[in-house]
């Protein structure tokens, strides 16, 4: 049985309204924490990236361009929190053979822009920030030079910043993509 497009849930990249930055965000702060996932990412850091994350949170990686919505295509990934910590599970294993042994990483952010404010389900509004990236994965087979953009939606719970959603778009995702076994 197959789910018509007005049964489903907007995409999570355009879901409501894109609203004004909300109050309270410097972006010294944004910036110290999308470097710190990323830090997290490249030294395999599963637990500590995890605990970054929302309970409510989507992390998407579309193919061809911005992608259609990811309940009706194939992504790369589209997980929702339940799903990252399966993931995360699978990888501390050792047994995930697309990271075993695990790449070498460093990724390399930059154009880090405020874009709005989005309300989330709880009716608060989450910062929506974008940035460019680059990253370096270095593996016994070569090393893979992977760029893209990344657009996070951000809150603070209990005072600490947390990561609700994160989709990376990456430049050549129109092509063929070699195994993507590593945090984005």
């Amino acid at each position: 049985m197959s789910a018509h497009l007005t049964d489903l849930p907007p995409r999570p990249d355009t879901a409501g309204e894109l609203v004004d930055v909300p109050d309270g965000w410097e972006v010294r702060d944004v910036e110290q924490f999308l470097f710190r996932e990323a830090r997290l990412a490249d030294e395999n850091d599963y637990d500590g990236w995890e605990a970054l994350w929302t309970d409510d949170a989507i992390y998407w990686v579309p193919v061809d361009g911005e992608g259609d919505h990811p309940r009706t295509t194939v992504s790369i990934i589209f997980d929702n929190r339940s799903r990252i910590s399966t993931r995360m599970k699978q990888v501390k294993t050792g047994k995930r053979y697309a990271q075993a042994p695990p790449s070498n990483l460093r990724h390399i952010l930059g154009n880090i822009e405020l874009i709005g404010g989005r309300i989330n389900a709880a009716g608060g509004t989450d910062l929506e920030v974008s940035a460019n990236f680059l990253a370096l994965e270095s593996r016994a087979r070569g090393n893979q030079l992977w760029g893209g953009r990344t657009t996070y939606r951000i809150r603070r719970i209990d005072g600490e910043i947390r990561l609700a959603y994160k989709k990376v778009v990456l430049v050549d995702n129109d092509k063929a993509v070699p195994t993507l076994g590593f945090l984005v």
